[in-house]
Parts: C-alpha cells; structure tokens; sequence
C-alpha cells in the first residue's frame, strides 16, 4: 500500500493559488492601488470575458450565491403563495430563498444514479399555482434540462438553474445544440464561493440571461431597486461583487476549463479503482451532460458509513457527506410526500477529496485505503 507524508484536503485552495499567484497578486495589488474597491474596472471585465465564456448575453455580478437566487425569484415577480418546485436532495440555500420571499417550496425527488431533480416527479407536482422550477445542477452535471424545458414551455414556467455546483458544465440537446449550464432556462444563478469549480477568496455570486427586460431587472434590485441613482422604482437589496473578488474571478476563469480536466482526471482515477465493487457504486453521468466534478460521490452499499470514515480519518483522508438530512425533514422545511431516493441518497452517500492539484501518489493513497477497509 502507497505510503504519504502530505496533508490531504478536500479542497487544495493553497497549491491551486501558488500556481497562478503572480497572476492573481498583479489583479489585487492594481485594484489596491486604484482603491476602486466597489464597482471598479474589473467587475465590469470580468462581467464581460464571463459572458463570452458563457455565450450568454447578460452577467449580472452579485454578493453570493444565495443572493443570485433570491434576485432572481424577485426579478421574475413571484408572489407570496406561488409554488416552486426543487429537488429534495440540495444544499439548503436553494430551497432557503423560496421561503424567505414567502413562496412556497415544492420538494420532489430525485434520480438514483445521477442525483438530479426527476422530471416525472416534476410534471406530478405541477399545479395553478406553479410558477417556476428550479432545477439543481448537483456536484458537477446538468439536470435532464430538455426534459425540464419541454415542461416549463408547456405549463408557462419559468426556470431558474442553480449552476453552484456545475459552472463550465455544457449540456448538448438531441439536435445536436450544446449550452453551458445556466444558459438554457430564464436565469442562471452561481456561487463563486472559494471551494466552487470558479471560486473567488471571499463570497461572490452571478446570475446570467438571454432576456434583455429581465437583465435590466436583475440590476435594478441587486442595486437597491435603482436604474438611475437615488431614483428606486422596486424594492430591491444590495448585493454586489466587490472588485478584488472580480479581480481573483478574471484570472480563475481563463483557468476553468483546465480545472475541469484535472477534476475528470481524478474522477477516471476513482471511477477504475471502485467500478464493479461490491460496496461501492461510482458516480453516473447525465447521458446529455459533461461533468466537471465539483464533488466525487459515491453510493455505499450494506457498509457502515461512520466507520468508514473514521478508519480513513485516521489516515488522515478527509471525507464529506452531502448531504445527510433532506431537505423535506428539515424543521424549516418540513414537508409530506414519497422521497425514497433522496432518503435512501441521504443514508449512502460519500463524497471523497477532489480538486485541480490532486497528484498520483496522494490519489494511490486515498484508493488503497478505501479499498483496505472492506478487505
């Protein structure tokens, strides 16, 4: 068995920084010197090299990720008693601002293999008072968006995408099309948060969209509800991406795609280490989606999850559940309804480190201990 001396992290911030550190000292040291600390110049080029990146029309930056999504149900005129549905099985922000604004939160369930929101369970959900769905796309890859496309057209909804998990992400349509993730519904809505595939060094977010009138909006309230200064036409909040985080975010993001390839390349190596393993069932792709592996999760089977991650605690492999409780048992948001999967995901899941600067021998190291506690 590999032997090793280094730390392991779920997340390596440090050796991704030391690699582009010139880069990004230069970025904070010319946002210092101007002092142009808020709305400076590189807000607005990091705003427009994201665009082109996306292909998408409109960035509208923001304070965080939780921001994107509540300025977002604001921008799109939601009233208190309007339903939205989302995935059960998310990381609680998503859910969180639906409450905040006074809709209400639809759960549903999700797919077994892949994660993501089930659309069956979706159309089932579907009531008068449905007004949007917010698809999650979970760890890395896109929600079955066609699929969730055809339904919103049908019924008139809208369609928010969570991207936190999955920026860079493309999802090809049967025609051939491909979109980056967040492009394809009403508005894309991201976290910049250090640990995400394109994280800044503090909190910082984005919402993205094709829709001329709705991007005006989207400024207005993440503006204090302001197209003209002191003149505030909409209540709105104040929700900004300060400019040393653009600054960091301008620099990461010509890096982005290379982060994906690293976080595949660490994925292929647990994929061949754990595929057709009795207690173990590797990660499904979306068939229509690339993954960019913001987290590797794993299925556990018939095996003892704590003890599990103490014994590889003890040799210093850090490891995550995401996420143990649904969101449906939660005391904030306690719901009826069938959500076998998402329980089932909640009792099995195992997600182990993942990041760009993972190297062979700590990657040897992690697989052999997995391996070693079910020998």
């Amino acid at each position: 068995m590999a032997t090793l001396t280094k730390k392991i992290q779920m997340v390596d911030l440090k050796g991704q920084y030391l690699k582009i550190k010139e880069e990004v000292d230069k970025g904070i040291a010319e946002v210092i010197e101007s002092t142009a600390f808020i709305n400076g110049p590189a807000v607005k080029e990091f705003q427009a090299d994201f665009e082109k990146y996306l292909d998408v029309k409109h960035v509208i930056p923001c304070a965080n990720g939780t921001d994107a999504l509540q300025i977002a149900m604001m921008a799109l005129g939601l009233k208190p008693g309007d339903e939205v549905i989302t995935a059960d099985f998310t990381y609680v922000a998503t859910a969180e601002v639906i409450g905040l604004l006074g809709l209400t939160p639809v759960l549903v369930d999700v797919y077994p293999d892949t994660f993501t929101i089930d659309v069956a369970a979706i159309e089932k959900a579907i009531t008068p008072k449905t007004k949007a769905i917010v698809p999650v796309h979970l760890f890395g890859q896109c929600a079955e968006m066609e699929a969730i496309m055809e339904l919103a057209n049908k019924h008139k909804l809208y369609v928010i995408e969570d991207v936190a998990q999955a920026i860079g992400a493309d999802y090809t349509f049967a025609n051939g099309t491909r979109q980056k993730a967040g492009t394809i519904g009403t508005i894309g809505c991201t976290s910049f948060f250090p640990s995400k595939n394109l994280g800044c060094y503090g909190d910082g977010g984005a919402m993205y969209t094709n829709d001329e009138e709705i991007a005006k909006k989207l400024k207005m309230i993440s503006h204090h509800g302001q197209s003209v200064q002191y003149v505030h036409d909409v209540l709105g909040v104040n929700s900004r991406l300060d400019t040393m985080q653009a600054a960091i975010l301008k620099v990461k993001l010509k890096h982005l795609d290379e982060y994906a390839a690293a976080r595949n390349k660490v994925a292929a190596h647990y994929d061949k280490a754990f595929a057709g393993h009795p207690n173990m069932k590797i990660p499904v792709r979306v068939k229509n989606s690339d993954h960019v592996f913001h987290q590797y999760t794993l299925q556990l089977v018939n095996t003892d999850r704590t003890k599990l991650r103490e014994y590889l605690a003890e040799r210093n492999i850090p490891s995550m559940i995401y996420y143990p409780i649904p969101l449906h048992k939660q005391n904030a948001f306690k719901s009826e309804g069938s959500f076998p999967v998402t329980e089932q995901l909640c009792d099995t899941v195992f997600s182990l480190p993942i990041h760009t600067e993972m190297e062979e021998d700590t990657l040897q190291y992690i697989t052999d201990n997995v391996l070693s506690f079910f020998n």
